[in-house]
């Protein structure tokens, strides 16, 4: 019917068709930006694999977590503790010691997987006791030092510890859980110990030592010692003791037999001789006698006294038995040069405590010179101990032998060195060095080039001279007991001395002192043999002359 009107069908859907273009019938889409592309919705497959996949790392992620947590969660906290900085310390060097060349007597080396370096110590005999060893630092038994630094024990090691030490420093260490180590830095630098010079001669001291042991054995003397100065400074160039120990022994301390051995030595090796063994000293103190009594005005250079070979006291206990004071051979009339040389006890029996017509200086008048040479007190040898022997006195007697006096005879033993009297050879070289220098008891010292000290004997200088000459006469005269120091290559003066030692004056020590050259002083020296057979007073003596040739032929400079 023309009047109806048509009715629209309505459809919800588009077909593609009805919206896109022929894309032939079009310009070109730019499909680097995705023009022309159909959108399509994910499938549900590909949703479902992703949300599995991060639902199994969820799950090991929690695993993980529930393993450093829970399981290992102790061991990692302990572990993370020592992922931190750690301070530990850097160990200083010990400073070296030398001698008066230059000679390297002790160092520290590096050891390879020691956390400090050891000390190392030259082989030379004759230095151990004045060298002395250091032990090293030591941990306890959790591996924690203890001793953190290396300490001195003996000798030079102990006697200048503060100088050598150092200070040691200190380094970080980082490290990580698994106690690897990340990095190193030094916090603090160490400052390394200072180093020491000896007055000392390595060599001329094992040239001494040797002389010293060789007559020790050969003759039977169970120990000795010796001392060389310089009388214009007070350095020590030699100071043995025989016998002596290993100081590389010592300062490891691994070798516990050869330890052991020197411990129980009968010969007691630790003992410094030269300055801690105490010695009756005999005849070698004569020259002293002879200074005070020239000082005292008792005698004259020319008073002459007769020794008949002994000398003869009433005994106001038994006056049918005198008491009779012997000489060691009668000497005839002497004087006082006369009677050091000889070596006349009955001249310094008379000049020390008095006969008939002559007097003597008593016994406090010998005291009195015994120590102003230094006897009776420490040398003041910077760094040492030392014993500082005895000067028999009346007030001594009564404290060491109760209710027994003193008599005449106590004055005269004492006046040729005998008694009670004790002497340490440092002691000794020093008053024989204020002898030859022209009256200056020097401080002995073991460091170079140090400042000389000393104190100016109250004396006359003509009175010096005349023991000079008097020491000087021991080696040139024909019957004297010095004679075996007439070596032609250089002009010593000297004094001998034996004292009787034992229960029954069955041992002797063995005693030689001196100077030279005789006109113009440099060195003096004293040398003792310990506790040999009697009757050979000269061993002393010999040794020293075996040294001087020794020393003529290696080190000729010590001789002038």
């Amino acid at each position: 019917m023309l009047g109806r009107r048509r009715k629209r069908t309505v459809n919800s859907e588009i077909a593609p068709d009805e919206i896109f273009a022929d894309s032939s019938n079009i310009p070109a889409f730019d499909t680097d930006h995705f023009e022309g592309r159909v959108e399509r919705p994910l499938a549900r497959q590909a949703l479902y694999g992703v949300g599995a996949i991060i639902i199994i790392l969820l799950l090991a992620y929690a695993g993980q977590a529930w393993n450093l947590e829970l399981r290992q969660g102790t061991a990692f906290a302990e572990a993370a503790q020592n992922n931190q900085l750690l301070e530990s310390v850097v160990f200083a060097d010990r400073g070296i010691i030398t001698d008066r060349t230059g000679r390297v007597l002790a160092s520290d080396i590096e050891t390879p997987g020691s956390d400090f370096p050891t000390r190392q110590y030259a082989p030379w005999q004759g230095i151990a006791q004045v060298v002395g060893y250091a032990k090293p630092p030591a941990k306890d038994a959790s591996g924690n030092y203890y001793r953190n630094t290396s300490v001195g024990i003996d000798g030079a090691e102990a006697g200048f510890n503060s100088e050598l030490v150092g200070t040691n420093g200190a380094k970080i260490t980082q490290t990580n859980a698994l106690k690897q180590v990340v990095s190193q830095s030094t916090l603090v630098p160490p400052q390394n110990g200072s180093p020491i010079t000896l007055s000392i001669d390595a060599a001329v001291s094992q040239g001494l030592y040797q002389a010293i042991a060789n007559m020790a054995q050969s003759s039977h003397f169970v120990a000795g010692a010796g001392v060389i100065m310089d009388v214009r400074t007070g350095q020590i160039i030699a100071m043995v003791s025989y016998p002596e120990f290993s100081l590389q022994t010592m300062a490891d301390g691994t070798d516990t037999p050869a330890i052991q051995a020197l411990l129980s030595s009968p010969g007691l090796p630790f003992l410094n001789r030269a300055i801690d063994g105490l010695y009756t000293p005999g005849s070698i103190v004569k020259p002293i006698v002879a200074i005070g009594a020239l000082t005292e005005g008792v005698i004259n250079e020319n008073t002459q006294i007769l020794s008949t070979g002994s000398i003869s006291i009433p005994n106001p206990y038994d006056p049918s038995h005198p008491s009779i004071f012997l000489d060691w051979r009668p000497q005839g009339w002497v004087n006082v040069r006369q009677a050091i040389a000889v070596s006349s006890d009955v001249f310094f029996y008379e000049v020390g405590g008095g006969y008939q017509s002559q007097p003597g200086i008593g016994i406090s008048g010998i005291d009195k010179y015994f120590q102003m040479f230094g006897f009776g007190a420490p040398t003041g040898l910077q760094g040492f101990t030392e014993s500082s022997g005895v000067v028999p006195s009346p007030a001594w007697k009564a404290r060491v032998f109760p209710g027994d006096p003193w008599n005449i005879g106590d004055t005269y033993h004492t006046a040729i060195g005998q008694y009670g009297l004790t002497v340490t050879p440092l002691q000794m070289v020093r008053a024989v060095a204020a002898i030859a220098n022209g009256g200056t008891l020097l401080t002995p010292t073991l460091l170079a080039s140090s400042t000389p000290e000393g104190t100016r004997l109250p004396l006359n200088p003509e009175y010096l001279t005349v023991a000079q000459q008097g020491m000087r006469l021991d080696v040139t005269g024909n019957a004297t007991t010095g004679h075996a120091l007439d070596v032609g290559f250089v002009d010593v003066a000297s004094k001998t001395g034996t004292a009787q030692i034992g229960t029954q004056n069955q041992f002797e020590n063995s005693w030689v002192t001196g100077f030279y050259p005789y006109e113009n002083p440099h060195y003096a020296f004293a040398v003792v043999l310990e506790k040999g057979p009697p009757g050979i007073p000269e061993n002393a003596s010999i040794a020293e002359f075996n040294f001087l040739t020794w020393l003529n032929q290696n080190y000729p400079q010590y001789l002038q």
